[in-house]
C-alpha cells in the first residue's frame, strides 16, 4: 500500500491527518477530560504535540509500524477525532488506539470508526490480532469496543503509570478467526 487509504462511512470520513488540522487536534486533544481518560495524551497539549504526532504518523505509514486516521465528519471535512492501529510485526498483531473530541462524544463516531479500522486491519493489512486497552475509569471506551465483538481478555491491575498514579487497565481483543466468524 503506497498510498494512505481513507475509509468512508455514511456518518464519517477516516483520512490522512494533515497540516490542516494542527487546530482541531490541540483544541481536541488538549481538553484536560481527553488527557485524563486517555494513555498517552499529555495535558497541557500543545501545537508542538501535534506537530509531533503529524510526524509520527508520517513516518508510521511509511514503515508500516502504523496506520493512523483523522476522524472527521463526512460533509466538512474537519477532524473531530484520531484512531490508529500500532503494529507488532514480529507477531502480526496491532494496538488500537482511538479518541474522540469531548463536544462529540455519546454520538456513536467512535463505534463506527473503531469498526472501519478493525476491518482495514483484517482485511488490508491481513492482522492476526488486534486488541485494545482502556482505563477502568473510562468503561465508555470498553463499549465502544463491546460493540464492536471485541472479547474482554482481563484486567491488569496498576499496569499504567501516568504522571506519579498507577492506573488499572481493561484489555479487549479480537483475533483475525474471531472477526471472520463474527462476520459469517
Amino acid at each position: 500500500m503506497d498510498v494512505f487509504p481513507t475509509i468512508e462511512t455514511e456518518r464519517i470520513r477516516l483520512r490522512k491527518p494533515e497540516v490542516r488540522d494542527i487546530p482541531q487536534i490541540v483544541t481536541y486533544a488538549g481538553h484536560p477530560k481527553i488527557a485524563e481518560m486517555t494513555l498517552n495524551i499529555p495535558h497541557p497539549y500543545q501545537e508542538k504535540d501535534a506537530v509531533k504526532w503529524l510526524n509520527m504518523a508520517n513516518e508510521g505509514f511509511e514503515d508500516k509500524s502504523k496506520y493512523l486516521f483523522a476522524i472527521c465528519h463526512l460533509q466538512e471535512d474537519e477532524m473531530i477525532g484520531a484512531i490508529g492501529l500500532k503494529v507488532n510485526k514480529r507477531f502480526n498483531r496491532a494496538e488500537l488506539g482511538f479518541w474522540i473530541g469531548e463536544p462529540f462524544w455519546n454520538n456513536g463516531y467512535a463505534t463506527e470508526a473503531v469498526k472501519e479500522v478493525i476491518k482495514f486491519g483484517f482485511k488490508e493489512i491481513d492482522l492476526n490480532k488486534i486488541y485494545a486497552i482502556h482505563l477502568v475509569k473510562n468503561p465508555a471506551s470498553g463499549k465502544v469496543m463491546q460493540n464492536n465483538g471485541m472479547i474482554k481478555e482481563g484486567e491488569l491491575v496498576e499496569h499504567i503509570k501516568k504522571g506519579a498514579e498507577y492506573f488499572s487497565v481493561i484489555q479487549y481483543r479480537l483475533t483475525r478467526k474471531e472477526y471472520f466468524d463474527i462476520r459469517n
